[in-house]
């Protein structure tokens, strides 16, 4: 199967495909005497795994590992559960982050509803104390 339609099948661009085999994340296809890559059929299941696992929050360099480990073996289980595990309290810490950051640019916007002519920004305060050097 050519690049163009693995690509098209898996839902992802030729560069995508590429960039996951130049990773290692793909093994290299075969070549047509053409000098074309002909790709297996699993590679379509390859793609659509590592989509999946991106999408539930999974980084490449842990895709990769999670692909070894879903090539079986009596502690692939363990394993699995050790990175889901992982990747769960960082994403429980980075939504804990991005909640505080809600509620800091929350309170920063109230104070815009003082009158104009009482007002300095808070909000550009916050994030450049320093601001009036700047002009």
């Amino acid at each position: 199967m050519r690049t163009s339609e693995v690509a098209r099948r898996a839902g992802v661009n030729n560069e995508t495909l590429r960039y996951y085999e130049r990773r290692g994340l793909l093994a290299e296809p075969p070549r047509t005497t053409g000098g074309y890559r002909d790709y297996p059929p699993t590679t379509v299941e390859v793609l659509r795994f590592i989509k999946r696992a991106q999408e539930l929050g999974f980084t490449l360099e842990e895709v990769e590992e999670l692909i070894g480990l879903a090539a079986g073996g009596p502690d692939s289980c363990e394993g699995a559960r050790a990175l889901a595990e992982h990747r769960r309290d960082d994403l429980a810490e980075r939504i804990r982050d991005l909640q505080r950051m809600h509620e800091s640019l929350t309170e920063l916007v109230a104070t815009c509803d003082q009158p104009r002519a009482d007002r300095r920004c808070a909000l550009l305060e916050a994030i450049d104390p320093a601001r009036e050097a700047i002009r």
